[in-house]
C-alpha cells in the first residue's frame, strides 16, 4: 500500500465528500491516530490512514447508507440505528474505493463507533482516536484520558472511561444502550 498516495486520494475524496466540521474530525483522527499509535508501537502510516478514513460515509445521503449496509448483512440494532450504520460503511467504502484490504485496518473503520470484544490493540487506538481527537471533540474529557495513558495499562483504562462516559450520556438521553457495548463495558471491568 502507498501511503502517501493513499493519503493524497483520501483527503481529496473526503474534501468532496464531508462538510467541514466531519473533515476537520476526521483530520483530527488521523492524527491522533498516528501519535497513539507510535506510543503503543503500532504501524503510525496505517493507523493514519484509518483515522482519515473512518467516518468517510458519515455524510453520505442516508438512504445510500442503509443501501450498502443491508448489503453487508448488519446485525437489526445497526441497521435501525443512522448514528452507528456509518461505521460500518466506511469500511465498506474503505475496501471498495480506496483499495484498502488490511482486514486489521478495515475492523477497527468497522468498529470505531461501538467497539467489540477482543479488539486488537490497532482497533483501541482507532477507537480511542476517535473519541480523543483536538479538533472536536471536548478538551477537557480529553485531557483527561490523556491522564490514563500514562499508567500501566493505560489504554485500557482510557477505553472504560470513554465507556463509562458513553453508557452514562446514553442513560442521561433515555436512549437504547446496544448490548454490545454493555458486553464490552462488563468484560473491561
Amino acid at each position: 500500500m502507498n501511503c502517501t498516495k493513499t493519503n493524497e486520494k483520501a483527503i481529496s475524496w473526503l474534501q468532496g465528500n464531508l462538510d467541514e466540521e466531519r473533515l476537520l474530525h476526521s483530520l483530527g483522527c488521523a492524527q491522533c491516530a498516528a501519535e497513539l499509535a507510535q506510543r503503543f508501537g503500532e504501524d503510525e502510516k496505517r493507523a493514519y490512514i484509518a483515522g482519515l478514513l473512518h467516518d468517510c460515509a458519515k455524510c453520505l445521503d442516508p438512504e445510500k447508507m442503509f443501501d450498502i449496509a443491508k448489503e453487508l448483512h448488519l446485525k437489526e440494532g445497526e441497521l435501525t440505528n443512522p448514528k452507528v450504520i456509518h461505521a460500518p460503511v466506511s469500511a465498506y467504502i474503505a475496501r471498495t474505493e480506496f483499495g484498502i484490504e488490511d482486514e486489521e485496518m478495515l475492523s477497527a473503520i468497522r468498529w470505531h463507533t461501538l467497539g467489540k470484544l477482543d479488539m486488537t490493540l490497532f482497533e483501541k487506538i482507532i477507537y480511542l482516536a476517535d473519541k480523543i481527537e483536538p479538533n472536536t471533540r471536548d478538551l477537557d474529557f480529553r485531557d483527561k484520558i490523556l491522564m490514563f495513558l500514562d499508567e500501566e495499562n493505560g489504554l485500557n483504562k482510557a477505553l472504560l472511561i470513554c465507556y463509562k462516559e458513553s453508557i452514562k450520556s446514553l442513560v442521561i438521553r433515555g436512549l437504547k444502550i446496544c448490548q454490545d457495548t454493555v458486553d464490552i463495558y462488563n468484560s473491561m471491568i
